[in-house]
């Protein structure tokens, strides 16, 4: 561990700079990054990046980078605007162990306006609370990354081994920015991801898939709606008999380790349904947005078999849709289930980032079990690099009025500071 006082002094470190990071958190928000708006954010980060020294990475991703790799997932926007930011330390003779800083630019997108008690990209500090889409999922996090190394420069040190904070795109949607990051060639021996864990080390998480299910009609004049064939009504079919297969797959979570004390592990979420083109006619189509949660140790290949026979066996007892069965594309989030605490070599960093919290907070990292998923499934599974997710309290993430909770992101950051100091290791400067 290191020397009591050099704690000390890379925690007043992130003390003395805390308003700044307040200010540079609130900045941060004010750019409305929702997938495929992300680059202005962007230019803001890579700015930053640069003003420190850092060596400042910023490309466009091209799906036939990484398209073939494991963890990938089909894109639901093109790619035409869409930047990935590393800024990288690398000391001269690196003699230390090398660390990702991870985080997300993009947010999801805020719903009508009139429903915030204040504009959500406009930034709003009521005490320890920071309100604003993005606040806490997850701009407090990511910019947690860039202060945290600044209180090791602050404090008169650098790290001795590499460090790539990275700001990546498309984490609320496929994770594609974090893989195209492994792509590129980024490798550390430890990652840490700041999402809004509620000051808690997040030990497993589920994995997540994405279907959109499109039902086809008969459409008839509305007066003559009983000749017809609804489309609407047909995917209201299928969406209540999905809640039956959502019962099931919970009820199963006692042979899943991780999950098994976990009250509703896994959720099935209708996020967005669009049909029919004239209040007059009989819908001739509508299509559905699916969000399935999966097991941490499941096989997703077999669980998306398992959604699709049971939809178009679902359709199958209906008498218009046995002969017209709904198509099913899978686009967005085909992202596998994740267990830190399966990785044998995860012992160490969780270990470290246990003291350097007890440190911060005096009290032990409690470990939370997550019903969502993070990108740190690519490092954990794909690179072999664990991966810790880590960070502030938030409330209402995705919903209206988000906030992060200040004081959190504050000893949230002197951990993270702490643990980049003694994993990575110091150089005096």
């Amino acid at each position: 561990m290191l020397e009591s006082d050099v704690a000390k002094d890379i925690q007043n470190a992130v003390d003395r700079r805390f308003d700044d990071q307040v200010a540079f958190t609130s900045a941060l928000v004010g750019f409305p990054s929702t997938r495929g708006n992300e680059a202005t954010a962007q230019d803001f980060m890579a700015d930053a990046m640069g003003a420190r020294g850092l060596t400042v990475d910023r490309w466009k991703l091209d799906v036939d980078d990484f398209k073939h790799l494991p963890g990938f997932s089909p894109g639901v926007i093109d790619y035409g605007n869409s930047f990935n930011v590393v800024g990288a330390w690398r000391p001269e003779r690196p003699k230390g162990r090398g660390l990702i800083l991870n985080g997300h630019i993009d947010v999801v997108p805020e719903g009508p306006l009139d429903m915030w008690d204040t504009p959500p990209y406009e930034a709003r500090r009521d005490g320890d609370r920071l309100y604003g889409r993005g606040a806490g999922d997850m701009k407090a996090g990511l910019v947690s990354c860039l202060f945290a190394y600044d209180a090791l420069c602050e404090a008169g040190y650098r790290p001795s081994g590499n460090v790539f904070v990275q700001s990546v795109i498309e984490e609320e949607c496929t994770g594609n920015g974090a893989l195209a990051c492994l792509a590129r060639g980024y490798r550390a021996d430890a990652a840490i991801i700041p999402e809004p864990s509620g000051d808690a080390l997040v030990a497993a998480q589920t994995g997540t898939i994405w279907l959109q299910i499109t039902v086809k009609g008969h459409p008839v004049h509305a007066s003559r709606a009983t000749e017809g064939f609804n489309a609407i009504k047909a995917a209201y079919v299928l969406i209540n008999a999905l809640e039956d297969l959502e019962a099931k797959w919970n009820g199963e979570k006692d042979q899943h380790k991780h999950h098994s004390g976990h009250h509703h592990p896994i959720n099935f979420n209708i996020g967005r349904i669009a049909g029919g083109d004239w209040p007059a006619s009989v819908p001739a189509w509508c299509t559905f947005d699916l969000r399935a949660a999966i097991f941490a140790d499941d096989d997703i290949h077999q669980r998306a078999r398992e959604l699709e026979d049971f939809i178009q066996a679902a359709a199958a007892q209906d008498r218009h849709m046995s002969n017209r069965p709904p198509d099913i594309v899978y686009q967005g989030f085909m992202a596998e289930g994740f267990a830190l605490s399966d990785m044998e070599n995860a012992a160490a960093p969780i270990s470290l980032l246990g003291d350097c919290h007890e440190k911060v907070y005096g009290t032990a990292l409690q470990e939370s079990v997550i019903a969502g998923t993070t990108d740190a499934r690519f490092f954990g599974l794909y690179a072999n690099t664990p991966a810790l997710v880590y960070g502030p309290r938030a409330v209402d993430v995705h919903g209206f009025n988000e906030w992060v909770n200040l004081e959190s992101v504050r000893k949230s950051t002197q951990a993270i500071a702490l643990f980049m100091a003694d994993w990575c290791g110091l150089d005096k400067v």
